[in-house]
């Protein structure tokens, strides 16, 4: 199983949300390629990194720190973040980003993301962001009609790379991972599944990871390591050790 140290980007500086709200932000830093050298340094091979205000405005906000992060951090960068348009995602592999996390275009333009899966194989991920068991979008401000599980079977045969879900009710506010949302989507849907939101310690990482074998691809992890209620290096260590 996989742990995505996640760097979210607002203004240039490395922060975390409560709940996807932009008014609730917390700075952890203004150097967003060194927060990148230290997830590395603690063993990271991948991070999940966010372009908030790109979420909002629907095109690139915060590229000179994606730049930097990507020509540092030395393994696979994972990027979401308002790309909604065949120049971007393919602007994006170009500079060397390994998976881009398309939401929003997911549900409004689903052929669009299925036609970046084909020409990007590997390489696009799907984010089926949940309020309430239903769909947000646009950086999480807007909420649809639509079911998590349904949008995520409309991709099940496309060829994306993996699903992102997200229970936004508990992204940044260390309640703990909905392992049970979490785990229904996984065993309803025929994608791996990338587990985010609340992740608070070792045992959110513990219990996901007995269940990779059902389809858990990966954890991604924020707050708690800003906060250090949770060790990297262990997290991965425990991620490691629980599949082997």
């Amino acid at each position: 199983m996989i742990v995505f140290p996640a760097i979210d980007l607002k203004g240039g500086q490395v922060v975390r949300l409560a709940e996807g709200d932009m008014a609730r932000a917390t700075v952890y830093g203004d150097d967003p390629a060194a927060q990148a050298m230290r997830f590395a340094e603690a063993g990271a091979r991948h991070l999940h990194v966010v372009d908030l205000d790109g979420s909002f405005a629907g095109r690139a906000e915060n590229r000179a720190a994606v730049e930097a992060i990507v020509s540092t951090f030395p393994g696979h960068v994972q990027l979401g973040g308002g790309i909604r348009a065949r120049e971007a995602v393919a602007g994006w592999f170009d500079l060397g980003v390994s998976r881009v996390v398309m939401g929003t275009a997911a549900l409004t333009n689903p052929q669009f993301v299925k036609d970046m899966a084909a020409e990007f194989p590997g390489g696009i991920v799907v984010a089926v962001d949940a309020r309430d068991g239903m769909v947000a979008t646009e950086g999480w401000a807007r909420a649809s009609d639509v079911p998590v599980r349904d949008l995520a079977r409309r991709f099940e045969d496309a060829g994306v790379a993996s699903l992102l879900f997200t229970d936004i009710g508990r992204d940044g506010l260390l309640k703990g991972v909905n392992i049970d949302a979490t785990l229904d989507l996984a065993r309803r849907v025929d994608l791996p599944v990338i587990a985010s939101g609340g992740v608070r310690g070792l045992d959110d990482i513990h219990v996901l990871s007995l269940h990779a074998k059902e389809g858990i691809e990966g954890v991604i992890t924020g707050r708690a390591l800003y906060d250090g209620r949770l060790d990297l290096a262990a997290a991965l260590a425990m991620a490691e050790r629980a599949v082997a």
